[in-house]
């Protein structure tokens, strides 16, 4: 029997793509090996339709309020782990991002400062490329086919 292959800890897909410009730069044009995720050089940010992400992270509410934020953070952050965006430059402004995004969506001040802080003292891992999402592969016993 042939296997599946598939990644665990999303809980969210995007159904229409999403287009943004963002105040992060790259040298050159950036896309996401799976191809969900582009970012210009002039900072116009696009998530493709059936993009996935796990939503706001950590100690918090699902509200509406965070969900393009974290939509938008969730992206860069991969572009970071997958090492296509520099992780020491881009990883502050992404989270201000977040918290900006967050305001402009009804969030309190008060709360957006508290996702910026806990984003700044614990967010650090997320980012790096050591925290890749690992692929499983069903059922147990499964043959792979070469070249999938």
């Amino acid at each position: 029997m042939t296997c599946i292959s598939f990644k665990k800890g999303y809980k969210y897909q995007l159904v229409e793509s999403y287009c943004v410009d963002i105040p992060i730069t790259p040298d050159k044009d950036l896309e996401s090996p799976s191809g969900y995720i582009k970012l210009s050089a002039t900072g116009a940010l696009v998530i493709k339709k059936g993009y996935a992400w796990d939503g706001p992270s950590g100690p918090t509410i699902d509200s509406k309020n965070f969900m393009r934020g974290s939509l938008v953070h969730d992206a860069l952050y991969q572009l970071m782990r997958e090492q296509l965006l520099d992780n020491t430059n881009s990883r502050e402004a992404a989270d201000r991002l977040l918290q900006e995004m967050c305001k402009q969506d009804g969030m309190s001040s008060l709360r957006a400062w508290l996702v910026y802080l806990g984003l700044r003292l614990g967010g650090n891992p997320a980012a790096s490329p050591d925290n890749r999402k690992s692929v499983s592969i069903a059922p147990k016993d499964c043959q792979q086919i070469e070249g999938l």
